[in-house]
């Protein structure tokens, strides 16, 4: 028969994942105090040493609220394990066995207790490092700062130290992701049941948002029952007090581990985890980033980040840098279909090109002549809807032919003429409108795009950008001058190949319509219709800044066949997750 042992090598392998050279034990149920009485249970798994003592090897803290078994124990504990690390794996507050009441992102408390714990532990050897995506990154935050000195290092995925702004985004609110984390954590009860509910919680959350019901009602539709997160998070901008003691961005310029850091393009927290990267450089760290074709839940990205840890820990607990890569920055430039390495983020060479929107539907980097604004009407009864880009668990690929939006009335599209020689952005993307439009609380959401020589519209990257009474301030004419801040992108728009901006009103469900009342978005019933107007002229310019760099700026990236896009440290990874493709 196959033992237990072995059985969990094998499942480490079945998620694509390499087993190192040690056996491994298990201890299960391990009770950890928090500061209140509540017990939260985690599982130790430890490599058997050659007459070594367990001490020697470093522990890898995990808190998930996930489960500690099935996937994420092969994951986070076996994987780390065999590779000679100890690694604790846990349960936060409220699930899987914990005691108390999940309570979604307060988590300083009970983590600061578990590092206590495990400070008195007899096999600790006294250093530790924390590992985990999204949530399980978003931990690493909540106590890096305060953990003390045994913490030496923190390797992160796809996660920022708040998710304050994620979820409003440009001040409209993330509604699919929201609703869809909420269904997600309400019904997982066991280490398997992320499986299916991964696959189902996209299809019951678009449900709901269809059903034309107001927003307060959707968890309910979504779950079966009402979900407190989900109604604080409605009733909650991101400028409210609740947000207090859930944002740790405060903290980040205080963290000294060394930081590794993983992102998608597609992700939905990258603007905000290369703000964490930019906090860390002004207060004179030296993070690692790596940014791929990936959207959040990527499994290629999963895959690839646990040897990327393993490498981070051996480097800063083992004193062993020898996998370490000379270039701290590694990024996937989609369009060219390459890997590049940089010193750091933003890249250097950088420079910022001013595409204008034209009168006549087009974008060029000369100024737009005098000309009237362009209308369009946005109705919430039927809103504009999403098609491709940041997703958290997506059903659908994240970089998607736009045409089929871009033929609604709704959408203006300005479109250059084909470039002549390849372009290459890598950086952060803005928009700076001149806007007009009948309703004080309005959106305005921006999309970059690759159209190829056959008429395919990919999109690269967008973002939202809500208006309020007074903010911006409007001119005697009514017309508001707004930035919208993009995702950042990194792609080479290939020569023969067209830049496409889309602008619009509504991208739903990914964010909630705009009723264009000002009523609150959870109890808002009225809808009104919005006569939006774009200027393009040259006292009211409206342009895409592009962060242009010299082609094939960077190092290649080395080690393995990273031409695919795929896993951190090449291997069998797919079609590069993007528009890696477009033209070839």
């Amino acid at each position: 028969m196959v033992g237990v042992g072995m059985m969990r090598r094998l499942g480490v392998t079945a998620l694509g994942l390499r087993n190192g050279p040690h056996k491994v034990t298990v201890e299960r149920d391990l009770e950890v105090p928090a500061g209140d009485g509540v017990t939260l249970l985690a599982d130790r798994y430890a490599p058997v040493l050659d007459g070594g003592d367990v001490r020697s090897a470093p522990t890898v803290l995990v808190r998930s609220p996930y489960g500690r078994r099935g996937p994420f124990g092969l994951m986070c504990g076996q994987a780390f394990a065999s590779h000679g690390f100890q690694a604790v794996v846990q349960s936060v507050r409220g699930g899987f066995g914990s005691g108390g009441v999940f309570e979604a992102l307060d988590e300083r408390e009970d983590g600061l207790a578990t590092i206590e714990w495990l400070r008195r532990q007899p096999w600790f050897g006294g250093t530790f490092a924390m590992h985990g995506p999204s949530y399980l990154g978003y931990v690493q935050w909540a106590v890096a700062a305060e953990a003390g000195p045994e913490l030496k290092a923190l390797s992160m995925q796809v996660t920022a130290s708040t998710f304050r702004d994620a979820v409003n985004v440009g001040g409209t609110f993330a509604l699919e992701s929201a609703l869809i984390w909420v269904d997600m954590t309400a019904r997982m009860k066991n280490s398997l049941s992320g499986i299916t509910t991964g696959l189902m919680s996209p299809r019951r959350a678009r449900r709901a948002a269809l059903s034309g019901r107001p927003l307060a009602e959707l968890d309910r539709i979504a779950t079966g029952e009402q979900q407190r997160f989900f109604q604080d998070l409605l009733v909650n901008g991101p400028d409210t007090p609740f947000w207090d003691k859930r944002d740790f961005s405060p903290t980040v310029s205080r963290v000294t581990a060394p930081v590794n850091m993983t992102g998608g393009w597609y992700d939905i927290f990258l603007p905000w985890q290369l703000k964490d990267y930019a906090a860390l450089r002004a207060a004179g760290q030296e993070p690692y980033l790596t940014i791929g074709p990936w959207f959040h839940a990527d499994q290629r990205m999963m895959r690839g980040s646990v040897g990327e840890s393993v490498t981070w820990f051996r480097a800063h607990l083992l004193d062993d840098p020898s996998g370490l890569r000379p270039n701290p920055v590694r990024l996937y430039v989609t369009g060219a279909g390459e890997w590049r390495e940089f010193p750091h983020w933003p890249v250097p060479g950088m420079r910022e090109e001013r595409w204008h929107l034209q009168p006549d539907g087009g974008l060029a980097p000369e100024e737009a002549p005098e000309s009237e604004p362009d209308r369009y009407r946005y109705d919430p009864e039927h809103p504009t809807p999403f098609l491709g880009g940041p997703t958290l668990l997506g059903e659908t690929h994240p970089s998607t032919d736009q045409r089929r939006l871009e033929r609604r009335r709704d959408v203006l599209t300005f479109t250059s003429a084909e470039l002549a020689e390849d372009l290459e952005i890598i950086g952060p993307v803005t928009a700076d409108l001149h806007v007009r439009s009948n309703r004080e609380h309005t959106d305005f959401v921006v999309r970059l795009c690759d159209v190829a020589p056959d008429g395919t519209s990919l999109n690269l990257c967008e973002g939202m950008r809500r208006l309020v009474p007074g903010e911006p301030e409007p001119d005697a004419d009514g017309v508001r001058a707004v930035a919208v801040e993009l995702w950042p992108a990194g792609h080479r728009f290939r020569a023969g190949h067209r830049i496409r901006v889309q602008v619009a009103s509504g991208a739903y469900p990914r964010v909630a319509r705009n009723p264009g009342t000002g009523a609150p978005i959870g109890t808002a019933t009225e809808m009104l219709t919005a006569d939006q107007e774009i200027f393009h002229s040259p006292g009211r310019p409206s342009t895409i800044n592009l962060p242009v760099v010299p082609a094939g700026a960077g190092d290649m990236g080395v080690g393995g066949d990273m031409g695919d896009g795929g896993d951190i440290g090449g291997g069998d990874a797919g079609d590069g997750g993007g528009p890696a493709g477009a033209g070839e």
